[in-house]
């Protein structure tokens, strides 16, 4: 922990001088631009809108092929979860109690909690048509995204990446080590990702939602992070635990971080959980 800490501290001063960077660099690049050329956000939101020549168009469009609709590491060590517990606060309390909390002890999270944490994310929670249905709505029950978890503090489990396989309601371990600076200089120096007791990745295979939706679907998988993130707000709320949402990081350093090509697969959405006094 000395050797984290002291790290943060000498690193606070190149962060500094990287942000200055930053700021002058895109304050060139809008001036080069100017104001009526189309940024990439607008592009984007143009190129998805619908209508009903696109919808039509849509039809007939080639898609992607579906990819499996589920991720499994087959040689990866399988850790069992506890079953998660249906009981807890209200939803109505959960709501008025949520923040955003950045700040959290040195305790670690109990292999329960986290366990409760991952059921909220993407747990199975009942059955349709013969198809397992989540905790979160998705577009066409299509399930693009996959979770990883970074632990650094979860008691019985050693520091590292995980995957949550979901059918298993299990971790696959994808490596082990301590990744607390990895994530944080990923993270752009935000330190709440290598003081939390875990972070979750929320990883997204676009073409699950591709396959039905085409270019749109890259809006709805968008939307699904929030859906995803915000459950895992409530559910740490009720386990008296902080969080945090995180949209701000390295995408490359991310995806190589929990082994992902960022394509076909990429980080989306970051969320840190650690114990609170």
């Amino acid at each position: 922990m000395k050797s984290f800490l002291s790290w943060k501290t000498a690193r606070s001063n190149r962060v500094a001088g990287a942000l200055v960077g930053v700021v002058l660099l895109g304050m060139g690049i809008s001036g080069v631009m100017g104001e009526d050329k189309e940024t990439i956000g607008e592009r984007f939101h143009r190129e998805t809108a619908l209508s009903w020549t696109r919808v039509l168009k849509d039809v007939f469009s080639r898609k992607p092929p579906r990819p499996p609709q589920y991720k499994t590491y087959p040689d990866a060590e399988v850790i069992e979860l506890p079953e998660p517990d249906y009981r807890g606060l209200t939803l109505e309390e959960a709501i008025r109690q949520r923040r955003s909390v950045r700040e959290y002890t040195r305790k670690p999270l109990s292999l329960e909690q986290l366990s409760q944490l991952l059921f909220a994310a993407q747990g199975i929670t009942g059955h349709a048509f013969g198809q397992p249905l989540r905790s979160v709505p998705s577009a066409g029950a299509l399930y693009p995204f996959e979770i990883y978890v970074i632990v650094h503090r979860v008691t019985g489990l050693q520091p590292g990446v995980y995957h949550y396989a979901v059918r298993q309601h299990a971790l696959e371990v994808v490596k082990l080590g301590d990744f607390r600076r990895r994530i944080t200089h990923a993270g752009l120096e935000q330190d709440m990702l290598g003081e939390a007791s875990v972070v979750f990745v929320l990883a997204a295979i676009f073409d699950r939602t591709r396959s039905k939706y085409g270019e749109r679907g890259f809006r709805y998988v968008y939307m699904e992070a929030g859906h995803i993130s915000q459950n895992i707000y409530l559910q740490a709320v009720s386990l008296k635990l902080g969080s945090v949402c995180i949209g701000a990081f390295l995408d490359d350093k991310v995806n190589e971080l929990i082994g992902v090509d960022g394509r076909k697969e990429a980080a989306i959405y970051l969320h840190a959980v650690g114990t609170r006094e």
